[in-house]
């Protein structure tokens, strides 16, 4: 998003310097436009995901990888989409989009945070599921120094709901996305799937 505000913005500026030039020396309009830059192509205007197509894709990228184990599909739960969304507001207002205490809460969570660039609800889901290289399904076990739980709650078998949430910190350029589940997945001594 902020790359895209400095190139409208860098675009504005020679714009308007162009202008200004073709004024000062009296160039024509016909010719004043062929020193204009061009404007910007489709393809930088900022990515808009309405709330509809987030849910679509949280529940479809969440799907695909439950599929690829065996796990049944999970439902969307306006209720738990309605409790990240305050949660994800609470921590752009009061904590800069930092992480949430995943403690406080009595659902699975997940979380997501990026530098520099706005999350998508599938890269969001995506990164959850690169633990599963580091998961060894037989052993219930994740590799040293590394970091699995994440995976495990997108594939938990006896989780059935989820709701998603995102949100973007433009002064900490970070955007941050939580999911919650229920039931909740992680159970000690239980296999995900």
């Amino acid at each position: 998003m902020d790359s895209f505000i400095a190139l409208r913005a860098q675009h504005i500026l020679v714009t308007l310097l162009a202008l200004t030039m073709c004024i000062t020396l009296g160039i024509s309009s016909t010719l004043a436009a062929s020193v204009l830059p061009p404007p910007l192509p489709p393809h930088a205007k900022a990515p808009v995901v309405s709330k509809q197509n987030a849910e679509s894709e949280f529940l479809l990228a969440h799907n695909k990888a439950r599929s690829a184990v065996g796990v049944g599909p999970l439902k969307w739960s306006k209720k738990l989409a309605n409790d990240t969304s305050r949660r994800v507001r609470y921590l752009r207002k009061n904590q800069g989009c930092d992480y949430a205490d995943t403690g406080s809460s009595e659902y699975g969570m997940n979380q997501f945070r990026v530098n520099n660039m706005d999350a998508t609800p599938q890269a969001a889901v995506q990164a959850w599921m690169e633990e599963k290289k580091y998961y060894n399904h037989a052993k219930n076990t994740c590799a040293e120094n590394h970091y699995c739980n994440s995976y495990q709650q997108v594939v938990w078998k006896k989780t059935t709901w989820v709701g998603c949430a995102q949100t973007e910190c433009n002064m900490e350029h970070v955007s941050l996305t939580i999911c919650y589940y229920d039931p909740p997945g992680n159970v000690n001594g239980q296999k995900p799937y």
